[in-house]
């Protein structure tokens, strides 16, 4: 039997072995990183180390790392009303961009009257004048733009709308899941405020996410009350092995992403270029910088549910867009706020590159697609 090809990497990743060699070394040791024996003490250290190196990784101070259950719990972490920076009060209520993970669209923990969205260019971009317009007409905002779309992989003016976020004393919070390996992203180059990250999009573990702060932000409230880890941000004992290997897969994506990234982007565009062989499919976003791993495309009369299960039957998982979002069948949100028509958005098929993808996957991938669209297309 053929071995099947993986071309869904924005859901998920493999464990990266340094990754797994982290979690089995964790799995062996006894001791609850709170308590203050030798046993303790060496799990702790586990989750310090990688702490310093989630740090190191996109540009933070240590302390202001803190672990959490998966990326959906940073982003409700994250999205708090009374956050505040250095200088300027409070935030009083959210803007979204429209493109965002539905973790952050439901709104964290600001009550829906306070909630507003960013339009999206066509090209699937903030539209940053929308923005300031925005801003301009209320109270400060804890604004929330993801630094790569999960979808199209468009990549976000977030430098420029952290600085006109900053202009009227609010907050940018930025949704970096997708970016970290695959991008440069750095919390200070980019002058976020908040920033959150997912161990299981870069070959770490399922279920281990974080929520990275700039120094000088207060007003974090906790969800979870109990004890005081993560210095008393988010209770619960810490899940040392997946932490463990977190911080392993950060250090190995981080050496890896120039030469893993050009490698990526060559064969996005060999992928392009042969689902374009089949008259009128359109790429998502393609006038635009994007992620060099992803690719969405559609064609006329293209069902999204149908082309998966075909690719599947073939041997070649891909994804109707968002895991998040598996099994609802409605046109993507993402696409619909770029102002495509329903039709068009529900035909939406999304493939992900990773580290370890070869052309003869994409050429096997291609071989499924001229079969698979010559009879879907017909007529």
């Amino acid at each position: 039997m053929p071995i099947r090809v993986y071309l869904d990497w924005n859901a998920t990743t493999p464990l990266r072995a340094e990754a797994r060699a982290a979690m089995l070394a964790a799995y062996d040791l006894i001791g609850n990183p709170s308590s203050v024996h030798a046993e303790g003490r060496e799990a702790r250290r586990l989750v310090e180390d990688a702490r310093a190196t989630l740090a190191v990784a996109v540009g933070a101070l240590p302390r202001n790392v803190i672990f959490t259950s998966a990326g959906t719990e940073a982003n409700g972490l994250a999205l708090s009303p009374g956050l505040r920076g250095p200088s300027g009060g409070p935030v009083e209520r959210l803007l979204v961009s429209a493109a965002e993970h539905a973790s952050v669209l439901a709104g964290g923990r600001f009550p829906a009257d306070k909630i507003g969205q960013i339009r999206l260019s066509r090209s699937g971009v903030v539209d940053l004048d929308h923005l300031k317009a925005q801003l301009s007409s209320g109270p400060p905002a804890l604004v929330s733009i993801m630094a790569a779309n999960n979808e199209t992989g468009a990549l976000q003016p977030v430098a420029e709308a952290a600085r006109i976020v900053h202009e009227v004393g609010g907050l940018l919070h930025v949704d970096a899941i997708q970016a970290l390996g695959k991008i440069p992203f750095h919390i200070k180059a980019v002058g976020a405020d908040l920033a959150t990250f997912s161990a299981h999009k870069i070959g770490g573990p399922k279920g281990v996410g974080t929520l990275v702060v700039a120094e000088g932000l207060a007003g974090l409230e906790p969800v979870l009350r109990g004890g005081g880890q993560e210095l008393s941000r988010r209770a619960g004992t810490e899940n040392v092995a997946g932490i463990a290997g977190f911080g392993a897969a950060v250090k190995v994506a981080l050496q890896a992403l120039p030469e893993d990234a050009k490698r990526m982007a060559t064969l996005r565009d060999h992928l392009e270029n042969g689902l374009r062989a089949i008259a009128g499919v359109i790429v998502f976003a393609d006038d635009v910088e994007r992620l060099p791993n992803t690719v969405l495309f559609t064609a006329p009369g293209l069902k999204a549910e149908t082309a998966v299960i075909g690719f599947d039957l073939a041997g070649v998982a891909v994804s109707s867009g968002s895991a998040c979002s598996s099994g609802k069948v409605q046109p993507s949100h993402v696409l619909s706020a770029m102002g495509y028509d329903p039709i068009v958005a529900q035909g939406a098929v999304r493939l992900s590159l990773g580290w370890s993808t070869e052309l003869e996957e994409i050429n096997r991938a291609l071989e499924a697609w001229r079969k698979l669209g010559n009879n879907l297309l017909k007529g």
